[in-house]
């Protein structure tokens, strides 16, 4: 899952990125409201965490312009007032969800997952094919019962191309969805990562390499 964090309160802001990715998010973080819909719209995110009060341009005119663009990340919002009416207009103006402050970093990974899957084509809570099960709940996979000891980035691999049910997934696909704005689009970091799959994953190979095209999960 690729998140953007839009959130003036560096402090804040910095320790949500730096939570979110020990939950194996890729995340980018922006602190005021202009560079925060430029950022949103230069990256396909899959969620955005919005502050409302942001600096430069208010949270509400960043979603309400997100949401006019055709934006397809699911917003988040953010604010320390907390009544039924901040929540009511924050969801009239397209939000998909909405959290007050403070919160439980639990419950923002939570909500974050739930709207996650909401963007996505109904897929069942375990992806399985061929022997390999991989459960994001539960950050697990295995191969014929075998155990799989995964980094991050494999496992973000991993689960992009199961759930994309043999579709031909583009390397800059990969990169823009388990990697992060840092990222080089000219380094070999898929290529690298999909190797040290193939050799955890064991014979028979089950990702495919389309030279010049990307990668699948063949049979």
């Amino acid at each position: 899952m690729r998140v953007l964090v839009i959130e003036d309160d560096a402090e804040l802001a910095e320790a949500i990125g730096v939570g979110l990715r020990r939950e194996r998010m890729a995340v980018d973080v922006v602190f005021d409201g202009l560079a925060g819909l430029a950022q949103a719209r230069s990256s396909d995110y899959d969620v955005i965490v919005l502050d409302r009060d942001l600096p430069g341009r208010h949270g509400d005119d960043v979603c309400a312009r997100l949401v006019a663009g055709g934006c397809r990340g699911r917003v988040l919002m953010l604010t320390a007032a907390a009544t039924i009416e901040d929540r009511v207009d924050g969801l009239g103006l397209g939000a998909d969800d909405y959290l007050p402050k403070p919160f439980a970093f639990a419950e923002l990974v939570a909500r974050l997952r739930a709207l996650f899957r909401r963007a996505q084509p109904a897929l069942p809570p375990v992806l399985a094919h061929a022997g390999l099960v991989l459960d994001p709940a539960r950050r697990f996979a295995s191969r014929d019962g075998r155990a799989l000891d995964l980094r991050p980035k494999e496992f973000g691999v991993l689960e992009l191309l199961l759930a994309a049910q043999g579709r031909l997934v583009p390397a800059e696909e990969l990169l823009e969805r388990v990697w992060d704005q840092m990222a080089d689009p000219f380094t070999t970091a898929v290529k690298v990562t999909v190797s040290r799959l193939r050799r955890k994953l064991g014979p028979p190979a089950l990702i495919e390499t389309v030279p010049q095209a990307g990668y699948r999960i063949g049979e």
